[in-house]
C-alpha cells in the first residue's frame, strides 16, 4: 500500500483508533495512522525521502479532508501536541542541520529547503486544523524560547517565515502574540537590526501580518511604546535599504502603519522624537543604543520623495498610497511637512510622465488632500503642476476606468475652487485652452460620472480670476456647446411620469438624485458660472472689448464676448429648457430646479438685445405657469427658501424685462413700471399658492392696504399683475371664466370694504383681464359693472389707464353704460396708438402688418356697434388734426369694404357731413375778397369732412340713384361744396382737391332730370368758376414762366380737367346759363400731349384727354370754355377753306393732336389708354363732319400703320387688348388702308380663337365684336373674301352667345388722391 501513510514496522503496535481511512467523502482515500507519523517523524532511521512522502500525504489529507485529522487527534490532545511538537522540532532543527549533521533527534543529513518548507506547511496546516489556542500557543512558547536562547542571526529566517504564515493562517496566533508574548515582539524588532535585508523582509513580512490579521483588530492592544519602536525601526530601514524586496516589504508596513492614527505621528516625527525605542527587557540596551544612532536622518517626507524618484512604478503608487494614508491621519501639521518637502511638485512630475491607472489615481488623492493645505496655494504648487494635471486628464479620458479621470477632474475642480484669486493660475491662453478642451472631453465622456465631475470642474474654470489676457471666449463656448450635446442626450429618470392632466405631482423629490439628475445639477451650475462670468466680462470694458487679441486671431468667428453670450442664450433656449422641462416632468427635484432658475435669469444680462425676445418667448411657452406651480408645489410653508427665492428672482426678471420693453400696446408708463416693479418684488416671495387657489386668493377680502405694494391685498395685487403679465403673451393658466369673475369680484370687494383704489398699474392689469376673458363670460351684473366703472373712473385720465388691444374696445362698447363714459375716449386713443404704431413702421421702411388687423378689429367694433361711427365723424370734424386724419382713414377703410350689415351707413354720414359743413360755413367763412372770391380760413376738419364725402361716394355701388333726389341732402352737400370751392385761397389746394373731386362725382353722377339743375347752379358761381379759370392758366403757362411752387399738384389739376370736361358735356346736353366762361389755349394743350408727356404724369395726361374728348364732341362750340388757338394750328391769316373748317384745332393741329394721342396708345396705363382711344375716336368724328378728307387722310398715314404694328407685335396680350381692338375698329370705320385684313385682322381673330372667346374679358369682347362688325359692314379696303366674311361671322355669333352681364362695381374710382367717374374712361 504505497499511497498510504503507514510504517508497518511501527503500525503493528499501534492502536487502532489512530488510524483511519481519511479521503474525500465519496469514497477512497489514504490510510493514515498518526502513531505511525510520529514515530518516522521522529526516528532517525526512517530515509528523508519516505518523512517528505508522509508529510506530503498528511498536507494533501488536510487540504482533502478538513476536519478529519481533527476528529482522529480528539480522542486525546495530547496525541496532537505531540505531533505538533514532532513537527515544530524537525522545523527548528532544520535552522542548523544545513551546517551540523549530528543532531541527536532528527536531519542528521542535509536536508533541502523543499523540505523544510512542507514541514513547515504541515505544521501550519495542522494548526489551523486544530483551532485552540493550546496548540498555536504551545508553538509560539517553542519558537520565544528559540528567539530568547540564542542570538539573532540568519539562522532565524525560517522561523520568521514559519511565523508570517502562522499568523494569516491562525488569526487568534495574532491575538496571542500581541497581547501573551510582548517580549517575543521584542525580538522581532531587534531582529530588525540585522544587517541581512532578508532576515528584515522575513520580520517586516511578520509585522505586515500581525496588523493585517483580523482586519487589524489584534493590534489594537499592542503596547504603544512597542508600536513606536516598530514604527522607528521601520523608517531606519526603509531609509537603508538597497534590495528591492526589503523596499517592497518596508512599504507594505509603512502603508498599513500609516492606516492608523496613532502611528502617524510617530511616523511623521521621525526617529530622533523618541526618547527611548527600546524593548522592556535590559538584554535589548546594545539595540537601543543602535536605534538611536542616527536621530532626524531620514524624515518620512523625504523617504517617500526618494521612493517618488525611483523607476519602479509599484514603488511610486506605493509611495503615493503611503502619502494619502499619512495626509488623512495627520490632518494639517502632516501636509504642512509633504508641502514643505516639495512633495507636490514630484507628484505633479509623476503625473506627467506616466500612464499607469493605479498610479495616476493614487498621485491623484495624494494631490487631492494637499489642496486642502493654503500652503499648496501659498507655495504656488498649484501653479506648478496644472499644465501636468491636464495633460495627464487627457490621458486619463482614454482609459478603461473611469475612476481614474474622475478623481483628476475631481483634484482639477479643487484646485480651480481653491486658487486665490490674486495669483493667476493659467500664465497663457494656451493653458487656458488645454484644461477647457480637458474638461470639455470630460463632459462628453459616456460615463455620467466623470461628465458630472466635468461639469463641476468648469464651473469652477468659469471664474473671472481663471481667465487669461485675452480671454478665451471661443474655448468657453467648446466646454459650454459640449455640456449641451451631452445635455440632450440625457435619459429620463426611472421614476419620472409624464403628467396626465396638467399639473404637478404633490410629493416632493427624492432625497437621493440619479445619476442623470447629478449631472443635471453639476452642469446647471456650470452653466450659471459661464453666464455670471459673461456679465462680468460685459462690465469691464478691457475685456469687453478683448483688446489683447492679437490681429491674426480674429476670423470670422471671433473670439468676442458676445459670441460666447450667443452661444449661451442659443443652447438654454434650444436645448437647456427642454432638456431640465423633460427631467423635471414627474417629480420634480427643488434642487435642479433652483439652479434652473438662476440660469434663466443669468440670461437676461447676456445680450441686451436679444433679451426682449427671449422675454416674451419664455412669457408666451407658460413660463409664469411653471414658475407658480413649482413655488405652489415645493415653497408653500416656508420650504425650499432657495428655490422659492430663485422662482422669484426670475419671474422679477422676466416681468422687469417685459415691462421695461418699449410696448406701444401696453400703454403703461415708466412710473407705472417701477410701481409694477416694486409690488413684485415684495410680493412674489410668499405667492406660493397652487393655481387652483388662485381664485380663492383673490376673492379674499382680507382687510384695508394702507401701502400700495405692501399690505394684506398686496398678494393678491401681485397675482393679478402676473397673471395680466402672462395672459398679454398668450399664458392662460385660468379659464377666462374664472379670471373674469375672480377680477369683478376683487374690484368689489376693494370698493365694498372702503379701501385705497388699487395703484394704476393694478387696475390697469384688471382691466386688461377682464377685456381679454369677456368673450367666453356671461355679461356683469350692474353691481359689478358699476364698481368696474367707479375702478375706471378713478383715475384723473383714462389714457393713464389705456392699453392699446381690441378687447378693451369691445369691453367698454359692450356696456353701454361704459360707453357713455368711455366709448369716444376709448375709440380715440385706439386711433392714436394704431396711427403711431403705423409712423413707426413706416420710418423703419416696412409696412407692419398688425396695422391691416387692427382696421379689421375696428371694423368689426362698428359692425357690432353701428353708433360708434357717429364718434368716428365726430373726430374728423371737431378732433385734433392727427386724431382727425385717422378717423378719416378708419371711416375710408369702413366705406371700402361690402357693408350688407349697415345699408343706411351712407345716408347717416351724408347728412352728418352736410351739418359739419354747414357748421363750418357759418363758424369759419369769411367777408368777401374781391371779385366775389371769400376767404376761408385754414380749418384743419374741412378738408377731411370733404374727404369723407368723396369716400361715401366712393363706396356706394348705386350711387347715381342716390342722387335721384336732389332737391334733399345730396342737392345741399352739392350746394355747400361748391361754395366752399369758389371762396378757397388758391394756396388751399389740400381743401380745393377733395371739393373739386366731390363737385365731378355729383356733376358725373347725377340722372337726366338733376343734371340740368346741378349744372346751373355751379356754372353760376363764379367764385367756382374762377377757381377753374386758374387751374387753366397754370396749364397754359410755360413751366419756365412760373416757379416750381406755384404749380398747382398735379391731382387738382385732373379734377379741375374732369369737373369742367363733365360742365361741357352736361352743358351741352341740358343748356343752361353760361354767366362767366373758362378761357383755354388749344395750341399749348396739343404742345403738352406731343411734346411734355414723359414729364407730366398720366392721369394728368388722362384727364386733359378727357376735356380735350368733350371738347371735341361739343365741336369747340362750347358756352363753359372758350377755346383760343395759335398759328402752330391753323397757320397765318386769312385761314384756308380746311383750317376754317376746322377751327379752332385747323388741319397741322389736327395732324399733331392725331400724332401725340397715337404716342400716348402705346403707354400701359390703362386709364390712359381708354382716355387716348375715346380722344382718338372723337377727334376723328370731329373731323368727319368738318372735313372728311381730312380724317381719311389722319386715318391712313403712315404713323397709324406703325402704331398698329407695335401694337399687334406686342404679344398676344397686346393684341387682344381691348384698346387695341378698339383702334383697329376706329380705324376701319373711317376708311383707313392701314389696317389690312391678312395678316392684322385675321392675325386678331386666331389670337381670340387660341385664348378662347369666353376667356376674354367684357371689354375685349365687345371690343372685338365692334371690330367684326366693322368687317362685315364693308370697311375693308379691299374687302374680304366671302371665306374670310363666313368666318368673321361665325366669330362674332360666338361671341353673342357667350356675352356675359358686367359685374356690379362702384360708379367711382379712386386713383391716388382723385376720385374718378368709371363712365368718362369707359371704352366708348
Amino acid at each position: 500500500m504505497s499511497g498510504d501513510i503507514v510504517y508497518d514496522k511501527f503500525h503493528f503496535r499501534h492502536d487502532s483508533k489512530w488510524s483511519g481511512r481519511l479521503g474525500p467523502a465519496e469514497g477512497g482515500g489514504l490510510l493514515l495512522c498518526v502513531a505511525c507519523v510520529i514515530e518516522m517523524i521522529e526516528s532517525d532511521d526512517i530515509a528523508v525521502v519516505r518523512k517528505s512522502f508522509a508529510l506530503s500525504g498528511i498536507s494533501g489529507v488536510l487540504k482533502c479532508s478538513p476536519g478529519a485529522m481533527r476528529e482522529l487527534l480528539r480522542q486525546d490532545h495530547r496525541v496532537g501536541l505531540r505531533l505538533t511538537a514532532s513537527l515544530l522540532v524537525g522545523f527548528c532543527e532544520f535552522r542548523t542541520s544545513h551546517r551540523v549533521f549530528c543532531h541527536p533527534e532528527m536531519f542528521r543529513t542535509v536536508v533541502d529547503s523543499d523540505t523544510l518548507q512542507k514541514v513547515g506547511q504541515v505544521l501550519i496546516q495542522l494548526l489551523a486544523e486544530l483551532q485552540g489556542d493550546l496548540s498555536h500557543r504551545f508553538v509560539l512558547d517553542e519558537i520565544h524560547k528559540q528567539l530568547r536562547d540564542q542570538l539573532g542571526g540568519k539562522s532565524f529566517l525560517p522561523t520568521f517565515s514559519f511565523l508570517g504564515s502562522l499568523i494569516e493562517a491562525v488569526p487568534d496566533a495574532a491575538h496571542s502574540l500581541v497581547t501573551q508574548y510582548v517580549p517575543m515582539l521584542d525580538h522581532l524588532c531587534s531582529a530588525l537590526l540585522h544587517p541581512d535585508d532578508g532576515l528584515k523582509a522575513s520580520v517586516l513580512t511578520v509585522w505586515l501580518r500581525l496588523h493585517e490579521a483580523a482586519q487589524g483588530a489584534a493590534v489594537q492592544a499592542l503596547p504603544a511604546v512597542l508600536r513606536d519602536r516598530v514604527c522607528v525601526l521601520l523608517l531606519q530601514t526603509l531609509s537603508n535599504a538597497s534590495s528591492p524586496p526589503l523596499i517592497h516589504s518596508c512599504v507594505g508596513l509603512l502603508w498599513v502603519l500609516l492606516k492608523q492614527g496613532e502611528a502617524v505621528s510617530v511616523l511623521m516625527d521621525g526617529p530622533g522624537a523618541q526618547h527611548s525605542a527600546g524593548g522592556s527587557q535590559g538584554g535589548q540596551k546594545p539595540s537601543q543604543n543602535q536605534e538611536q544612532q542616527s536621530p532626524d536622518r531620514c524624515p518620512l517626507p523625504l523617504i517617500l520623495k526618494k521612493l517618488l524618484l525611483s523607476g519602479d512604478e509599484t514603488l511610486q503608487t506605493a509611495s503615493a498610497k503611503c502619502i494619502a494614508a499619512a495626509l488623512v491621519h495627520s490632518a494639517g501639521r502632516g501636509s504642512a511637512a509633504f508641502i514643505e518637502a516639495d512633495i507636490p511638485e514630484f507628484l505633479f512630475d509623476r503625473l506627467a510622465a506616466t500612464g499607469n491607472e493605479v498610479l495616476l489615481w493614487s498621485v491623484y488623492s495624494c494631490l487631492l488632500l494637499l489642496t486642502e493645505d493654503g500652503l499648496f496655494f501659498s507655495q504656488c504648487h498649484s501653479v506648478y503642476g496644472i499644465d501636468s494635471l491636464v495633460r495627464s486628464l487627457k490621458e486619463a479620458l482614454r482609459l478603461t476606468t473611469l475612476e481614474v479621470p474622475k478623481q483628476g477632474l475631481l483634484l482639477l475642480t479643487e484646485i480651480l475652487e481653491r486658487q486665490p484669486s490674486s495669483v493667476h493660475l493659467f500664465s497663457s491662453g494656451a493653458g487656458f485652452a488645454a484644461a477647457s478642451e480637458a474638461v470639455a472631453a470630460g463632459v462628453s465622456s459616456s460615463c455620467l460620472l466623470v461628465a458630472t465631475q466635468a461639469a463641476a470642474a468648469a464651473a469652477a474654470l468659469f471664474r473671472l480670476n481663471h481667465q487669461p489676457r485675452p480671454v478665451q471666449y471661443r474655448e468657453m463656448e467648446a466646454v459650454i456647446e459640449a455640456a449641451t450635446r451631452r445635455f440632450s442626450e440625457l435619459p429620463l429618470p426611472a421614476r419620472a411620469h409624464r403628467r396626465s392632466s396638467g399639473s404637478l405631482r404633490r410629493s416632493e423629490a427624492s432625497v437621493h438624485a440619479s445619476r442623470p439628475e447629478e449631472f443635471l445639477l453639476s452642469a446647471l451650475l456650470s452653466f450659471e458660472a459661464a453666464c455670471r462670468l459673461a456679465e462680468e466680462c460685459a462690465s469691464d470694458p478691457l475685456l469687453k472689448e478683448n483688446s489683447f487679441t492679437a490681429p491674426s486671431q480674429v476670423g470670422p468667428t471671433e473670439d468676442t464676448l458676445e459670441s460666447l453670450s450667443g452661444c449661451l442664450l442659443r443652447c438654454c433656449d434650444s436645448v437647456w429648457i427642454p432638456t431640465v422641462l423633460r427631467m423635471c416632468e414627474g417629480e420634480p427635484n427643488p434642487q435642479v430646479l433652483q439652479n434652473f432658475y438662476a440660469v434663466l435669469s443669468s440670461q437676461f444680462a447676456l445680450l441686451p438685445s436679444l433679451t426682449p425676445v427671449f422675454a416674451s418667448k419664455l412669457a408666451s411657452s407658460g413660463f409664469y405657469r411653471l414658475a407658480l406651480e413649482h413655488k405652489g408645489l415645493l415653497c408653500a410653508g416656508n420650504r425650499n427658501p432657495g428655490l422659492n427665492a430663485s422662482c422669484s428672482g426670475f419671474l422679477q426678471k422676466l416681468s422687469v424685462c417685459l415691462l421695461s420693453q418699449p410696448d406701444q400696446a401696453s400703454g403703461a408708463c415708466q412710473q407705472d413700471a417701477e410701481e409694477a416693479e416694486a409690488l413684485l418684488l415684495y410680493n412674489l416671495p410668499s405667492l406660493c399658492y397652487r393655481p387652483c387657489d388662485w381664485p380663492a386668493l383673490l376673492r379674499e377680502a382680507p382687510g384695508p392696504q394702507l401701502c400700495e405694494y405692501k399690505g394684506p391685498r398686496a398678494t393678491q395685487y401681485c397675482l393679478l399683475s402676473v397673471l395680466h403679465l402672462a395672459h398679454r403673451h398668450g399664458d392662460r393658466p385660468l379659464s377666462d371664466q374664472t379670471v373674469f369673475s375672480s377680477v369683478a369680484w376683487l374690484l368689489r370687494s376693494v370698493q365694498e370694504q372702503g379701501d385705497c383704489a388699487p395703484p394704476r398699474s393694478v387696475l390697469r392689469s384688471a382691466l386688461y383681464l377682464l377685456a381679454a376673458a369677456q368673450d367666453k363670460s356671461p355679461d356683469l351684473d350692474e353691481a359689478s359693472l358699476n364698481c368696474v366703472s367707479k375702478a375706471m373712473s378713478s383715475c384723473q385720465n383714462f389714457s393713464s389707464l389705456y392699453f392699446h388691444h381690441p378687447a378693451l374696445l369691445f369691453l367698454v362698447w359692450r356696456y353701454p353704460e361704459l360707453a357713455d363714459k368711455f366709448g369716444s375716449t376709448v375709440l380715440e386713443l385706439w386711433l392714436i396708438k394704431a396711427g403711431e404704431r403705423t409712423a413707426a413702421g413706416s420710418a423703419d421702411g416696412r409696412q407692419d402688418p398688425v396695422t391691416d388687423a387692427e382696421t379689421e378689429e375696428l371694423l368689426s367694433l362698428i359692425k357690432k356697434h353701428p353708433t360708434a361711427t357717429l364718434t368716428l365723424l365726430k373726430a374728423v370734424c371737431a378732433g385734433e388734426a392727427l386724431l382727425a386724419g385717422r378717423a378719416l382713414a378708419a371711416l375710408e377703410a369702413l366705406l371700402s369694404r361690402p357693408r350688407d350689415y349697415d345699408d343706411d351707413l351712407s345716408a347717416r354720414l351724408k347728412s352728418a357731413s352736410l351739418q359739419a359743413l354747414q357748421r363750418l360755413s357759418v363758424d369759419n367763412v369769411g367777408p368777401g375778397v374781391g371779385q366775389g372770391q371769400q376767404v376761408v380760413p385754414g380749418v384743419d376738419s374741412l378738408p377731411l369732412v370733404l374727404k369723407l364725402l368723396c369716400a361715401t361716394q366712393a363706396s356706394d355701388l348705386s350711387s347715381s340713384s342716390s342722387f335721384s333726389r336732389m332737391d334733399g341732402v345730396d342737392f345741399k352737400l352739392l350746394y355747400h361744396v361748391s361754395n366752399v370751392a369758389g371762396r378757397l385761397k388758391p394756396a388751399d389746394t389740400g381743401t380745393l382737391l377733395p371739393a373739386l373731386n366731390y363737385l365731378h362725382c355729383c356733376l358725373s353722377l347725377s340722372p337726366a332730370h338733376c343734371a340740368d339743375r346741378a349744372v346751373s347752379m355751379l356754372l353760376s358761381n363764379g367764385g367756382l368758376m374762377g377757381q377753374l379759370q386758374m387751374l387753366l392758366s397754370s396749364t397754359s403757362t410755360s413751366s419756365s414762366s412760373l416757379a416750381s411752387s406755384a404749380h398747382p399738384p398735379s391731382a387738382l389739376l385732373c379734377c379741375g380737367h374732369l369737373l369742367l370736361s363733365s360742365l361741357i358735356t352736361l352743358q351741352r346736353l341740358h343748356p343752361a346759363q353760361v354767366p362767366q366762361s373758362v378761357s383755354w389755349n388749344l395750341e399749348a394743350a396739343v404742345q403738352q400731349l406731343l411734346l411734355q408727356k414723359r414729364n407730366t404724369d398720366d392721369l394728368l395726361l388722362a384727364s386733359r384727354l378727357r376735356m380735350l374728348q368733350a371738347l371735341l364732341d361739343a365741336d369747340f362750340l362750347s358756352a363753359v370754355v372758350c377755346v383760343s388757338s395759335g398759328p402752330g394750328l391753323v397757320g397765318p391769316k386769312p385761314l384756308g377753306a380746311q383750317d376754317g373748317a376746322l377751327y379752332p384745332l385747323g388741319s397741322r393741329g389736327a395732324q399733331c393732336l392725331s400724332a401725340a394721342i397715337s404716342g400716348l396708345l402705346l403707354q400701359r396705363h390703362e386709364l390712359l389708354l381708354n382716355a387716348s382711344v375715346n380722344c382718338l375716336g372723337s377727334l376723328l368724328a370731329f373731323l368727319q363732319r368738318k372735313s372728311p378728307c381730312t380724317a381719311r387722310y389722319v386715318s391712313c398715314q403712315p404713323w397709324s400703320r406703325f402704331l398698329l404694328r407695335c401694337l399687334l407685335d406686342s404679344g398676344e396680350s397686346c393684341l387682344l387688348h381691348p384698346v387695341t381692338l378698339r383702334v383697329i375698329a376706329l380705324l376701319l370705320k373711317h376708311g383707313s388702308t392701314a389696317v389690312p385684313l391678312e395678316p392684322d385682322v385675321l392675325g386678331v381673330i386666331e389670337a381670340a380663337e387660341r385664348r378662347g372667346l369666353k376667356q376674354l374679358s367684357s371689354d375685349a369682347a365687345q371690343a372685338l365684336g365692334l371690330l367684326l362688325s366693322q368687317v362685315l359692314s364693308g370697311a375693308m379696303h379691299p374687302p374680304p373674301t366671302d371665306e374670310h366674311r363666313q368666318r368673321v361671322r361665325i366669330v362674332l355669333e360666338a361671341l353673342q352667345a357667350s356675352a356675359r352681364s358686367p359685374n356690379p362695381t362702384s360708379n367711382i374710382l379712386r386713383v391716388g388722391d382723385v376720385f374718378l367717374c368709371v363712365s368718362d374712361f369707359v371704352l366708348k
